[in-house]
């Protein structure tokens, strides 16, 4: 990992989770004709709950819509980060390497994760503003573009072996598969937490100085 001047992060499993889940979308999607293509708009256009519903036609009442909304609202109070993602950020902040997040979810669930994090990133690439979800190529393009590094200088680290894994080194960045909860490793690049992160990232400067 020599060449890795970045670390792009996943979100939620990766830096954080949700203690209290309601799951107001997925209700929601029970409700509409194309469950499919309602999460794919909830994914990729900037729209709160009440506007998916509308969009989608849903057929709920306006008592069971408002009790979805009040769902939500406890949903994101209830978002925390993960105990290593404070030390792990800043010590990679530290070493000199530029830091996002890369993430697919819906429009209410951004702001309540930014505000956790303990350092301002230099990407936030929510999929909800870019109109495309991973592993689409498009998204992993734009935010190596927005770092102004090739491919292989930046690191991918997320929960999902397709999207997040798999999804980023088909793009040409490198990659780890984050498995909290496995008890065996099952690739070379996969990681149980994000502490192991630092004993394979030198400080910047001097990944630099070896690749010279």
């Amino acid at each position: 990992m020599s060449a890795i001047r970045a670390v792009i992060f996943d979100a939620f499993g990766t830096l954080c989770q949700i203690t209290a889940p309601r799951r107001p979308y997925q209700r929601l999607a029970r409700r509409v004709s194309d469950p499919v293509q309602f999460t794919k708009a909830v994914m990729t256009q900037p729209l709160d709950l009440r506007q998916s519903a509308r969009r989608a036609m849903a057929e709920v009442s306006e008592q069971e819509l408002c009790r979805l909304e009040a769902d939500l609202d406890a949903e994101l109070q209830s978002i925390s980060l993960f105990p290593d993602v404070q030390h792990v950020l800043l010590a990679l902040r530290a070493r000199g390497y530029r830091l996002g997040v890369l993430s697919n979810l819906a429009a209410p669930y951004a702001a309540p994760l930014r505000a956790l994090l303990p350092a301002d990133l230099d990407l936030y690439g929510w999929s909800f503003e870019r109109g495309h979800a991973k592993p689409h190529p498009r998204l992993y393009h734009w935010a190596c573009a927005t770092l102004a590094l090739e491919p292989e200088q930046v690191l991918m680290v997320g929960d999902t072996r397709v999207p997040d894994y798999s999804g980023a080194q088909a793009c040409g960045l490198q990659a780890c598969w984050l498995r909290r909860r496995a008890s065996t490793e099952v690739l070379a690049d996969t990681i149980s937490g994000l502490e192991e992160l630092l004993a394979r990232l030198p400080p910047a400067a001097l990944a630099g100085a070896a690749d010279a």
